[in-house]
């Protein structure tokens, strides 16, 4: 105790330091306890509300109390341990006070705006959610500027140049701009996607110029992932959409149904009849669109077959319903046929055989 008592320069008093650094401690112990409490209390409140914000403050704001309580209850039993000792660390108490309290608020603004993004798209939040893909650009973007500027404050704060560390850091981005030529591409190439928002999170794409085709995972800053039809992930720089044609079905309006249905030549009696109910049952289906482009006409005389085109959309643009509404149609269609006692034709072909005359018997020869 003695020799603590020298090294921490208690003195005479070291007894009386001792009872205070551990109540320092143990009242740390009890504030960090009772914002515990205070936390749950009010997380038991804010269930019954239903703003986001109020979630955001409280989410975001829990683990950095808790640890900005102990960082400071222990940082000042520390300095008051070491208040008359000769030592240089009591020198850089300010320093490490001001950093400490700079990353928390970093900390707390950065789980802040993540909460935030990961929730202000959902419609049990909000009744007009933002899209996931704004979101993300923007949470992105406010999380890299809360970073930077916590950086710099920091810097500052331990006695660096904030105006050094800008200029040096303005000659080496130079440098390495022209290093890093690719990745600024896919940098600027996602800039563009989230301005431009030719696609976002959720929805299925594809490019008829590469082999990419799946449902988009993440947008990043470097590149998307994009999640393939038969689940292997696709990793697609970004700097690939500035050249790359893509389509996007997810935002299809409907989806057509283009059939060419053949009917035999011997059915040709029926054919006006069966055009005429095949349009009658299109008009009339539940799951057509008929404020788009519905038509069926007898398209051609077939080499076996008399082909009637079908062509239609579909209300839903989801693929698996389609192929349901779909399937429902070519079932009806079939019953429609039958139904005129006609039949499918399938391909055939009519081989005429010409048989040769017997040959005359020459005059003179018997009969």
């Amino acid at each position: 105790m003695e020799r603590a008592a020298e090294i921490f320069g208690f003195g005479a008093d070291a007894s009386v330091a001792w009872v205070v650094v551990f109540a320092i401690v143990f009242a740390t112990l009890v504030v960090r306890y009772g914002a515990k409490l205070l936390f749950d209390r009010l997380a038991r409140q804010l269930e019954r509300t239903n703003n986001l914000y109020d979630d955001a403050l409280l989410d975001a704001a829990r683990k950095p109390i808790g640890w900005a309580i102990w960082s400071f209850g222990v940082l000042f039993a520390a300095e008051y341990a070491l208040r008359g000792a000769e030592s240089d660390l009591v020198a850089y108490a300010d320093p490490v006070r001001d950093v400490i309290a700079i990353v928390l608020l970093a900390w707390f603004a950065i789980r802040m705006i993540r909460f935030v993004e990961g929730h202000v798209s959902d419609p049990g939040y909000r009744s007009d959610p933002v899209d996931k893909t704004t979101a993300a650009a923007i949470g992105k973007l406010l999380r890299a500027s809360v970073l930077i500027t916590a950086v710099l404050m920091a810097l500052s704060s331990l006695g660096f140049s904030v105006t050094g560390v800008l200029a040096f850091g303005g000659l080496g981005g130079l440098a390495v701009g022209f290093a890093a030529r690719d990745l600024l591409a896919n940098f600027f190439g996602a800039l563009m996607i989230f301005l431009d928002r030719p696609f976002a999170v959720g929805d299925w794409i594809r490019s008829p110029d590469q082999e990419i085709e799946g449902t988009v995972e993440e947008i990043g800053w470097r590149q998307t992932r994009i999640r393939t039809f038969d689940q292997r992930p696709l990793y697609v720089p970004n700097a690939t959409f500035a050249t790359l044609t893509v389509e996007n079905p997810q935002r299809m309006l409907n989806r057509r149904i283009y059939e060419i249905i053949g009917v035999r030549y011997d059915d040709i009696g029926v054919l006006k009849k069966v055009i005429d109910d095949i349009r009658d049952m299109l008009v009339n289906h539940r799951d057509i669109d008929t404020t788009r482009t519905l038509m069926v006409n007898l398209l051609s005389f077939g080499p076996s077959s008399l082909d009637i085109m079908i062509y239609t959309f579909t209300k839903t643009t989801v693929w698996t319903e389609f192929h349901t509404i779909k399937e429902d149609v070519l079932f009806r269609i079939a019953e429609i046929v039958e139904g005129h006692g006609a039949e499918m034709a399938f391909p055939t072909q009519t081989l005429h055989i010409a048989s040769k005359p017997e040959p005359e018997p020459e005059r003179g020869d018997a009969p």
